[in-house]
């Protein structure tokens, strides 16, 4: 009788000992590392994918209808994406956004028209009046 509780005593304070252990090398472990937040979507953010677009639109309706401007509106693009110095995700909607202008244009439009010359004209005030808005509400 004496040994079986020696042996019961053994065995339960091996037990013990084994999620003291275990408990100790949880609290030895660096906590997960937790991923990082997604950035909230800055309140002009519809506006700067509306932007981005017209400014897609517009390298493509430029270039066939002979202006000699080269790669200017991909350039002001880029000087958009540099000065919003978006993360990833706001970064790839922007450049989403460009190419989605680009590429509707380019299904489109396979010469210039004078409905091709109404929208670059339509896209240079709507681009200017969003600018102009972005600007006046949000710079600092």
């Amino acid at each position: 009788m004496l040994l079986r509780l020696a042996i019961s005593g053994l065995v339960l304070l091996a037990l013990a000992a084994t999620q003291v252990h275990a408990q100790r090398q949880r609290q030895a472990q660096p906590p997960a590392q937790e991923e990082p937040q997604p950035q909230p979507p800055a309140p002009f953010d519809a506006s700067l994918a509306r932007l981005s677009e017209i400014l897609g639109a517009l390298h493509y309706l430029r270039t066939i209808c002979g202006a000699s401007e080269g790669q200017k509106w991909r350039r002001e693009m880029q000087a958009l994406v540099d000065a919003e110095t978006p993360s990833g995700e706001r970064r790839s909607r922007m450049i989403a956004s460009f190419n989605r202008g680009y590429q509707g244009f380019q299904q489109t439009y396979r010469a210039c028209t004078p409905a091709a010359g109404y929208a670059i004209r339509r896209y240079l005030e709507e681009g200017s009046h969003i600018a102009r808005d972005i600007t006046g509400r949000y710079a600092n």
